[in-house]
């Protein structure tokens, strides 16, 4: 994976997985001036960037499919590492679950969801192309 300069577990994203993303949409540009970009995900579909004060600050897509289950809706933050793969062959070992495996998101890196012994959930993401500024 690419050197993107990032520092080994700093929080580098948030993004919500909505049921009403048009909803949230609104609720967050009345209750804190955020605005949008939409951008083609290609297989995860439709992606909206979370932008304030000119900048990329997170994203949100729609919870379509049953992929989702009961799931709800729900924010995930994303901690940058230098190897997704290495630090998911650790997860366990430490008393963690892996509830997604390292998985590849085109144009961006490669990330995994995992949860920790008490039950947190979070992502662990290494860029392969440059990283949100924020």
């Amino acid at each position: 994976m690419s050197d993107t300069g990032m520092q080994d577990g700093t929080f580098v994203w948030n993004e919500l997985a909505s049921r009403d993303l048009p909803a949230a949409r609104a609720f967050f540009t009345g209750l804190l001036g955020w605005t949008y970009t939409e951008t083609d995900m290609q297989e995860m579909g439709r992606y909206t960037m979370i932008r304030q004060g000119g900048r990329e600050i997170g994203g949100m897509m729609q919870m379509d499919g049953a992929a989702w289950g009961d799931l709800p809706s729900h924010w995930m933050s994303y901690v940058a590492v230098p190897d997704v793969d290495a630090k998911a062959g650790m997860v366990e070992a430490l008393g963690g679950r892996i509830c997604v495996p390292p998985t590849d998101i085109p144009g961006v890196g490669r990330f995994t969801v995992i949860q920790d012994p008490s039950g947190a959930t979070l992502s662990l993401i290494t860029f392969t192309a440059a990283p949100p500024q924020g």
